[in-house]
């Protein structure tokens, strides 16, 4: 079966988006230049890592990862990416309010999945072929799979920043055991990468 990881940038206090999105405040009141600089003002020693956040067969998102659009869809938002999300691959969308498939250019198309996280994976699974599945955030999706046991892996980014205030990862997620199996470092960012497993567990 496709591994499910669930891939994040946060800062060291575990925050990962602040509170007050709109269209041109992605995070909020989150220092989006702090926790993301990794990827914009030094990607080429950060390659690597920027490649494996998109190298999926299929992904899920939740509805803010999306867009700042709240109730029910009005208008044509169509994402933050622009006409060529990086995605390449379906992308199903979390909300509790239908919406037609959305297809753009380079192979994405955003699917809107209505009826909870189970049924975004088992939509997922069903595309990905042998490839992996990708939980693309935000923090509040990654918490609900990471509750519901149904992550294998994290990919974390890790920010050299205190943010102090905002959406923090494993908020009420419960006892996880977390196996290191992958670290780097570069000048901004620090990558981790751990296997899952419900504390009690033994990893195989």
């Amino acid at each position: 079966m496709q591994p499910v990881i669930a891939t994040m940038s946060i800062s060291l206090d575990g925050i990962g988006s602040g509170h007050n999105q709109t269209e041109e405040r992605p995070f909020g009141d989150a220092p989006n230049e702090l926790l993301h600089q990794w990827m914009f003002e030094t990607p080429d020693e950060n390659r690597a890592e920027i490649d494996a956040i998109v190298d999926a067969g299929a992904f899920i998102m939740g509805r803010n990862m999306f867009g700042p659009v709240r109730g029910e869809w009005h208008g044509d938002w169509r994402g933050w990416w622009g006409d060529d999300p990086p995605y390449h691959a379906p992308v199903y969308v979390l909300t509790h309010y239908p919406r037609e498939p959305l297809e753009m250019a380079g192979g994405t198309t955003f699917f809107f999945v209505t009826d909870g996280i189970e049924a975004a994976l088992a939509q997922a699974r069903a595309v990905a072929g042998d490839r992996p599945i990708h939980i693309a955030g935000g923090v509040s999706t990654i918490n609900q799979y990471l509750a519901a046991g149904l992550i294998d892996e994290l990919m974390l980014q890790i920010s050299p920043t205190i943010i102090g205030g905002g959406l923090r990862l494993f908020e009420g997620v419960g006892p996880v055991g977390l196996e290191l199996i992958g670290s780097r470092g570069t000048s901004n960012v620090t990558h981790v990468r751990y296997r899952v497993h419900r504390l009690g567990e033994t990893s195989s």
